[in-house]
């Protein structure tokens, strides 16, 4: 695999996970409205509560990289466990931020409802 490949895979995650976030809070937020329910207060809840979920779509499920890790430690691949230790982050950092902007727009609402 290539460096640009690479590249490619860290922010094809990073996104993954930032889509999970802001998407699945946004449509909590629809389902919140047509349940009559505070639709930000919502948000904020589903964004905070699924992060990790968002970390392991992103990864594409844990067990391939439990196995790549595995590897890394006792075949001595120490360039894959690098790797997955990268994704993992831009999975992390892509989780936040998608939560971040959640919380952006329910303090955005404050200032512009009041």
């Amino acid at each position: 695999m290539g460096l640009n490949a690479f590249y490619t895979n860290v922010t094809h995650i990073f996104f993954i996970a930032f889509g999970v976030v802001t998407g699945a809070s946004i449509f909590a937020g629809i389902g919140a409205i047509v349940t009559d329910h505070p639709p930000l207060k919502t948000m904020l809840e589903i964004g905070g509560s699924i992060k990790i979920w968002a970390l392991v779509a992103a990864l594409g499920g844990t067990f391939s990289s439990f196995e790549i890790i595995d590897k890394g430690l006792f075949e001595g691949e120490f360039k894959s466990i690098i790797k997955q230790a990268i994704y993992v982050v831009s999975a992390l950092v892509g989780a936040n931020i998608g939560y971040s902007v959640i919380r952006l727009i329910q303090r955005c609402g404050a200032i512009w409802g009041s």
